[in-house]
């Protein structure tokens, strides 16, 4: 069989009046009106009406127009004509022109879709993910796809142009920490051994640079097992780029120009740059997140001094013992707000994990409601200047750990800034965040760990710190921030080994330990080690957010469940007895009892 296409569907225009031609697709829409058939073919550069007229179109080809219906995939060759006047569709790129079809081959039927692939009209996911290859054939999720291999070009063609090589790095590794669960692959030629799936290619690229390699990049399939939300996957993609001989500022500006470059060749957006740098415990001080969305203000408050002698006394007494008191002043909400809308945020506040919401409204002659008849006049006058309040507004606030408060009320922000329509959608704002903290303490475990990777350097003059007081150390670390997003982290890295072994001791590692988790790594420290440094992007965040998405599952071809399921293939499913043979796996009991429960279920 030959197809002989001579034209995409999408393409036909008024140039291409008069031409012979041969299209190919999938039935989008068929009318029939008064014995001529108009049918929309529709391929994924879009749509092109073809008309069947029995007195132009063979017979037999009029018959098997007749018995079309959506979604069967055809051939057709015809003549292209230009439309009559008034029968123009203004909507469609091709709408000055039809195709007056010759011939017509069915070369697929169809059974009806279980959802409509001619609309835009909302779908479950559960139902779009289970048949994605009917979803994927929709125009909205062909133009993400597409704009996602466009981005992916372009970041090849810019580092290209910069000197990086794009390198490939192992899929099967060794398990190391890197911050969650990893995924595990059993060995069957070293029975009781186990490969891990990459988080990310983290030692690998230091090494590429430890070869002399100079600049690399890739765009590298990563995993994690760990639980899942909307802007997370178990396997996803990573920009990954490393480069040599650079400090933090030679890493950042290169990152900025790639970033501009994407944002004027696909948004038609153009930065401003540098942009703009915000130290880490700032952001935090300011805005209770170290992913700050700085489109709007509503900006947190420590009032901790103006009421640590108050008699209000969940406030002195969070603040003698170590705590604090941070606030928001909600502007114009006092009057907007009603009581039950109050204990709303309340409710809110307190399934963030705060212990309660403290609040007040300001008024001309001081404050009411909520805890203002705990204060003396002298002391709201001095609040109302701290909060830069005036009357109309909303105080509210949270006591607690610094933590805490910065966390809830980080999360309470962006709550009323969307409530009240304070966010500019249509607004672009990109930013760093440095100067991060070399270490996080692990609440769950009661320890401490890199905050960022075991191999970010430490700002030179934190470098002590690493034996004498590790938590106040800070990292040569930094976040690019899109819209209260982050898109990518990196950092400088450790080119000493006596530096790297002062991390590993830090974080708890003892030499054995570290000599047989990251051994290989240490050996090549003593062979002549560039300084160096790099980032990496969640490539698939990158995509939704230009994409205007919310999902990461909009802009993957092939996503997970939030429970990491396909539910197209039925992934992860049992496997069979003669496979965990040869693996020398067996299951416990109660996996079995759970692989026997599906089987019987009809499940899997």
């Amino acid at each position: 069989m030959s197809f002989r296409r001579t034209h995409y569907c999408g393409e036909l225009r008024a140039k291409h009046v008069d031409e012979a031609v041969v299209v190919c697709g999938w039935v989008h829409r068929r009318r029939d009106h008064g014995g001529v058939i108009f049918v929309d073919l529709r391929d994924r550069t879009g749509l092109v009406q073809v008309v069947f007229n029995p007195e132009v179109t063979d017979a037999r080809a009029f018959a098997e127009a007749e018995r079309l219906r959506s979604e069967f995939v055809i051939k057709v060759e015809g003549r292209v004509r230009r439309r009559l006047p008034g029968m123009e569709n203004p909507n469609l790129a091709t709408g000055e022109v039809e195709i007056y079809a010759d011939s017509l081959e069915v070369l697929n039927t169809a059974k009806t879709p279980p959802f409509a692939i001619d609309s835009y009209a909302a779908v479950d996911e559960a139902l779009r993910l289970k048949y994605r290859y009917l979803d994927l054939r929709r125009f909205e999720m062909q133009e993400t796809l597409a704009l996602r291999h466009r981005v992916a070009k372009l970041v090849r063609d810019f580092l290209d142009s910069q000197g990086f090589w794009e390198i490939e790095t192992p899929m099967l590794t060794k398990s190391t920490p890197e911050g969650a669960r990893d995924f595990l692959v059993p060995s069957r030629v070293q029975p009781g051994e186990f490969y891990a799936l990459p988080q990310s290619p983290q030692l690998f690229k230091q090494l590429l640079m430890m070869a002399g390699i100079d600049r690399y990049f890739q765009i590298v399939r990563c995993f994690r097992d760990e639980d899942l939300r909307a802007d997370r996957q178990p396997e996803f993609t990573q920009l990954d780029i490393e480069m040599a001989f650079v400090d933090r500022d030679d890493v950042m500006a290169l990152n900025e120009a790639l970033v501009a470059f994407l944002f004027k060749e696909i948004l038609g957006i153009e930065l401003q740059l540098p942009l703009r740098r915000l130290p880490y415990q700032e952001a935090m001080d300011r805005y209770g997140s170290d992913k700050p969305d700085t489109r709007f203000g509503l900006e947190l408050k420590d009032v901790s001094q103006v009421v640590k002698d108050t008699g209000f006394r969940v406030f002195s007494e969070t603040v003698k013992s170590g705590g604090v008191v941070k606030g928001i002043n909600v502007e114009g909400a006092g009057e907007k707000f009603s009581r039950r809308e109050i204990d709303e945020l309340g409710e809110l506040a307190s399934s963030y994990g705060a212990k309660g919401l403290a609040w007040m409204i300001v008024t001309q002659e001081g404050g009411k409601g909520g805890i203002a008849k705990f204060f003396s006049a002298d002391e709201l006058s001095r609040l109302f200047d701290t909060m830069a309040a005036k009357p109309g507004d909303l105080l509210v606030f949270v006591a607690d750990k610094y933590e805490v408060c910065s966390d809830v009320l980080g999360r309470l922000r962006l709550y009323l800034g969307d409530k009240l329509g304070l966010i500019d959608h249509n607004r672009w704002d990109l930013l760093w965040i440095i100067d991060w903290p070399l270490f996080e303490y692990n609440e769950t475990e009661g320890r401490w760990e890199a905050a960022h990777h075991p191999f970010t350097a430490p700002l030179p003059e934190d470098l002590e710190l690493l034996e004498t007081d590790p938590p106040r150390a800070r990292a040569q670390a930094y976040d690019l921030v899109l819209n209260g997003t982050e898109v990518g982290g990196g950092s400088i890295r450790i080119h000493r080994r006596d530096v790297q072994e002062k991390m590993f001791a830090a974080l708890g590692f003892s030499k054995e330990e570290a000599e047989r988790r990251f051994g290989f790594f240490l050996e090549a420290f003593d062979y002549g080690t560039p300084p160096h440094g790099g980032i990496a992007y969640g490539f698939d965040r990158l995509v939704m957010l230009m994409a205007g998405k919310n999902s990461l599952r909009d802009v993957i071809a092939f996503p997970k469940t939030a429970s990491a399921q396909d539910l197209m293939t039925g992934a992860p499913a049992p496997a069979m007895d003669s496979q965990l043979r040869e693996l020398h796996i067996r299951l416990t009991a109660e996996a079995e009892r759970r692989v026997q429960s599906l089987t019987l279920d009809g499940r899997k």
